[in-house]
C-alpha cells in the first residue's frame, strides 16, 4: 500500500506531464532544484501548502485536484476500494453500475 506522500507525488507527476512540463521546467518555475522536485514526485519530500498552491497554478489545475489520486492506487487497493464503493450503493444504482461494467467488458 502506498502512503499519501507517494500518491501525491504520483499525482503531481501526472499533472506535470499533462501540462507538458519536464521536472526541470516545473522545478525552475517553483524556484527549487530538479532533485527536490524529484523527491516530491517520489513521495520522499512533502511540499508546503504554498508550494502545493504554486504547483497547482503552474500545471493549470485547481489545488484540490492534487489530492484526487484514488486512481493511482495499486491494483489490490483499487479492487478493495471499488468493492467498498459498491457496498454503499442502493439496488437501483448498483444495477446501473453493473450495466456499465457489462458494456465495458463486452467491448
Amino acid at each position: 500500500m502506498q502512503n499519501a506522500n507517494e500518491l501525491l507525488g504520483k499525482r503531481i507527476r501526472e499533472l506535470r506531464k499533462r501540462a507538458g512540463l519536464t521536472q526541470e521546467q516545473l522545478a525552475e518555475q517553483l524556484g527549487i532544484d530538479q532533485k527536490h522536485m524529484s523527491r516530491i514526485e517520489l513521495g520522499k519530500s512533502y511540499p508546503s501548502l504554498d508550494r502545493l498552491s504554486k504547483i497547482a497554478e503552474t500545471v493549470g489545475a485547481p489545488l484540490p485536484s492534487l489530492f484526487k489520486f484514488g486512481h493511482l492506487h495499486d491494483e489490490g487497493d483499487l479492487h478493495k476500494q471499488a468493492a467498498d464503493m459498491l457496498q454503499q450503493l442502493g439496488q437501483k444504482d448498483l444495477k446501473k453500475v453493473y450495466r456499465i461494467l457489462e458494456a465495458f467488458l463486452e467491448g
